[in-house]
């Protein structure tokens, strides 16, 4: 071999061993790295998920079945229960099959569960309670809903609440020939049956329709039903609040779940003794309105309401088209709401197991939703008619002059001393294109002081001295310092109740100002411009009362747990503003406002502040007038402030006040405006008589 081959060969050798080297420090290498992999993986296996991964072991070995809360209580301010839960066995058809599906032109399914329902109401004929009425075969068929009209296809659907012991037995012990059928532990609500502020206290909804995408409310939406302990979770088919009160205080109401924990084998099968977490009874909350004050507040709307309608067309108080009206009667230093009415109400009982009806929605549609926070518009025969009319929202109307007086006096543009001649009218506007104000009837007043013209409800003194003095003054800015005072005190800005869907008015003013500023102010300062809601109403007025302090609207007393312990107050006022003007001018508008004439008030035992307002609207081709009122008592030490609107209810003094005089008589028995009721304990008979008309003549008009 020579010298060359050998230096090849040891070359080789060379090149082998370093590959080889390289190699095994590799596989070194790679072994070291997937080690420390694993034993990192290991490190947070035992330090880290070994909580979760202990939990899941116990999970899988348990199977937990859920128990829904029983809800709290809502009491009125008077102890008494408004609405309320009950526990309760319920029987449910199991939604498993396609009822539509049709066989030469017949529901196979349906067919099949229609002789399931006659089978089940032999069994409620038989064993159910006999106090109670019977269940007909065609009553459990609306139940099941096979048409899916009020439930998605796959909720479960509860034909009856509150078996007895033998249809349990029975169902039990035929469970084969009523396969579709389960028996649940369930919470029902209850309302009270003389349908009180049922629009304020709100109704109750399936949580799957809650939430859903298509019809349900974000609050539910945004709930993490996966990330909260079983005690917390919702279930599919639990009621949830969806308006009113039941909505604002939720979580307050809902409770806790139960619990009910089998140990299981890993085939599923029960291997021991059932653990029982018993379900948490939610808190209670005890409600601003008082029973009383409340159903007579709504009767009084549903009884005038007929009398101007009944009233022949040639006297001054008729109102053949009035079919709704709408009140708010609000405490002058406290906030809390006593009385708020939507008129007509209904039954909300009709929402019993969190659905309805079609047919029951088609019958109330119109009266689900509160009309003393929210548009809503009255139910006619047909749709174009409908659009003829106002809705529950409407303009102020004369009941603005106070604060009209108000804003002229902090602008200094009149003064305490200011005199006017009322003309009967005035009229604004460049040459050929002018436009006339007329007061009611088109009556001259004569010489006016700014108290005497809240007195006669100049609207000629409004519209020149305030409304066209400011623009004449401000130019177009004089339409954002008008708004700036209008939200001041309340209108045109939300209320601050955090009830669901309220509405903070329409600011017309900005509209009309886009084609005049001159005119917008002009018919601003007499209550033209701008349409708000009852409940706005009712806290400007008591800022009239209390002299400028805007209270948040209250409509809970206490928070309590089912011990009866006080878990929240709401006893101090929460302002949230005030206006601070001199002594001298809110004397002066309240001067005005004892003096304004109005019906009903002749024998009021008290000093009364109030004011009119016959607000005319152009709905549908016409121009209609809405009756509004406003009002506290007594003047001297104010206590209650009240706000009346009665949709084309005519002139407010007739339409509106009489409702009005009697919600502070109602106030007066039951509370006292003195601070004294002047009758504590009621006459049983009369309430009860009362109550027995309400429910009568709640779906009158």
């Amino acid at each position: 071999m020579t010298d060359q081959m050998m230096n090849e060969e040891q070359k080789r050798q060379l090149r082998n061993q370093r590959t080889f080297s390289f190699r095994l420090n590799l596989f070194f290498f790679a072994t070291f790295v997937l080690f420390s992999v694993l034993i990192v993986r290991l490190a947070t296996l035992q330090f880290v998920d070994s909580p979760r991964l202990k939990e899941m072991e116990v999970r899988a070995g348990t199977k937990d079945i859920l128990i829904p809360p029983i809800r709290g209580t809502i009491y009125d301010a008077s102890h008494r229960k408004i609405a309320y839960s009950t526990s309760t066995q319920s029987l449910y058809f199991r939604f498993d099959k396609d009822y539509s599906k049709t066989v030469k032109g017949v529901k196979v399914n349906q067919t099949e569960a229609i002789e399931l329902a006659r089978k089940i109401e032999n069994v409620f004929a038989k064993y159910g309670d006999p106090k109670l009425p019977r269940m007909t075969a065609d009553d459990i068929v609306k139940q099941m809903d096979l048409d899916a009209k009020m439930n998605y296809g796959y909720v479960p659907r509860r034909i009856k609440s509150g078996l007895t012991k033998e249809e349990i037995a029975y169902f039990m012990q035929h469970k084969h020939d009523f396969a579709a059928l389960d028996i649940v532990e369930d919470s029902v609500r209850n309302y009270d049956p003389d349908t009180v502020a049922v629009q304020l206290v709100g109704y109750l909804k399936k949580y799957n329709a809650a939430s859903s995408e298509n019809g349900g409310l974000d609050y539910y939406k945004e709930i993490d039903n996966a990330d909260v302990p079983p005690v917390d979770r919702y279930l599919e088919n639990e009621d949830v609040g969806y308006d009113g009160l039941e909505l604002l205080f939720q979580n307050e109401l809902r409770g806790k779940n139960g619990l009910k924990s089998y140990p299981v084998d890993y085939s599923g099968n029960i291997i021991g003794h059932m653990e029982l977490t018993k379900p948490v009874k939610g808190n209670d909350i005890w409600m601003t309105i008082h029973k009383d004050v409340q159903l007579k507040t709504e009767q009084a709307i549903m009884d005038h309401i007929k009398y101007i309608r009944s009233l022949p067309r040639s006297s001054l108080d008729a109102a053949p088209h009035a079919r709704a009206g709408y009140a708010v009667a609000m405490e002058v230093k406290t906030g809390r709401i006593v009385a708020m009415a939507s008129q007509p109400d209904y039954d909300p009982n009709i929402w019993r197991g969190g659905k309805i009806s079609n047919e029951d929605y088609r019958n109330f549609e119109a009266n689900l939703a509160n009309g003393t926070i929210r548009e809503v518009y009255q139910k006619y025969d047909s749709e174009t008619e409908q659009f003829k009319h106002p809705s529950s929202v409407v303009p102020l109307g004369s009941v603005m002059k106070p604060l009209s007086v108000l804003i002229g006096l902090e602008e200094k543009l009149i003064t305490p001393n200011t005199t006017y001649s009322d003309r009967g009218s005035f009229t604004f506007g460049k040459r050929g294109y002018e436009r006339k104000v007329s007061n009611a009837f088109s009556v001259p007043n004569g010489v006016l002081t700014p108290s005497s013209a809240i007195e006669k409800s100049s609207n000629a003194f409004m519209s020149e001295l305030i409304g066209n003095a400011l623009y004449m003054r401000n130019g177009k800015k004089g339409v954002d310092l008008w708004d700036r005072y209008m939200e001041q005190f309340g209108l045109g800005v939300p209320t601050g109740s955090g009830l669901q869907g309220e509405q903070p008015g329409t600011k017309e003013y900005f509209h009309e100002a886009e084609l005049s500023a001159q005119s917008a102010l002009v018919f601003a300062s007499w209550g033209q411009q701008g349409k708000y809601t009852t409940l706005q109403l009712a806290q400007y007025t008591a800022m009239l009362a209390n002299r400028g302090k805007r209270l948040k609207p209250l409509f809970v007393s206490k928070i309590t747990d089912a011990q009866g312990k006080t878990v929240k107050k709401f006893d101090k006022p929460e302002i949230l503003n005030e206006v601070k003007l001199k002594k001298q001018y809110w004397d002066i508008v309240e001067r005005g406002m004892r003096k304004v004439k109005v019906s009903g008030f002749d024998d009021f035992p008290y000093p009364l502040a109030r004011k009119t307002g016959t607000s005319q609207q152009d709905v549908g081709g016409k121009r209609v007038e809405n009756a509004v009122f406003i009002a506290y008592a007594p003047a001297d030490d104010p206590v209650l402030a009240v706000a009346v609107v009665v949709p084309e209810g005519g002139f407010g003094g007739r339409g509106a006040a009489p409702i009005a005089r009697k919600i502070f008589d109602a106030y007066d028995e039951r509370i006292g405006l003195r601070g004294k009721p002047r009758n504590p304990a009621g006459k049983r008979a009369a309430n009860i008589a009362a109550s027995a008309v309400h429910r009568f003549s709640r779906r009158e008009y």
